[in-house]
């Protein structure tokens, strides 16, 4: 006949969980008693009226520590909110030129674009030629080469100017 598999719990093991022989012990006050047998520190944790919680597994021996495991949770579960709500997620947005552009027009793609990075995001700069633009690529080149320059205190670039198509694809990120 076998075992029943052992359910897995979120959270650390605690109290009569914890399996090992002996542990690194640290009290409610933060004091280190060293390596203590498993029995005589849960004896040490009933007697405070609190929890023996396995803060650190994989140190040999593991590391127990004296503790409310209700509020230990509880503050896991906040520094994890925080940490997310920290984190920004970065995103590409999308400026397109054609090589013909006038002085203002541009002026006025090369203000939004230090707005994006000022916020954190990418850039990806579209060139997009038609017809017989085509045959004056170059116009197209000195037109990103003059897009990195202008940007270049801000903004470096992350994918030099490559062509696909019929259009001119360059992705700058912040500094």
């Amino acid at each position: 006949m076998r075992a029943a598999p052992t359910v897995q719990k979120d959270g650390p093991r605690t109290n009569e969980e914890i399996r090992t022989r002996e542990v690194q012990l640290i009290d409610q006050t933060g004091h280190n008693h060293g390596t203590v047998e498993t029995a005589k520190a849960l004896a040490m944790a009933q007697e405070a009226g609190l929890d023996l919680v396995e803060i650190s597994p994989n140190n040999n021996p593991p590391v127990v520590k004296i503790l409310d495991v209700g509020k230990y949770k509880y503050q896991a579960q906040k520094k994890a909110a925080e940490a997310r709500k920290k984190q920004k997620v970065v995103e590409v947005k999308e400026i397109k030129f054609r090589p013909m552009i006038d002085d203002h027009d541009y002026d006025v793609k090369l203000r939004s674009m230090q707005r994006f990075f000022e916020e954190g995001d990418k850039v990806k700069v579209t060139l997009r030629f038609r017809g017989r633009e085509m045959a004056h690529q170059e116009l197209g080149t000195r037109l990103l080469d003059r897009v990195k320059e202008d940007i270049a205190k801000i903004a470096k670039v992350e994918s030099e100017p490559r062509f696909e198509g019929r259009q001119m694809i360059m992705i700058l990120a912040p500094r």
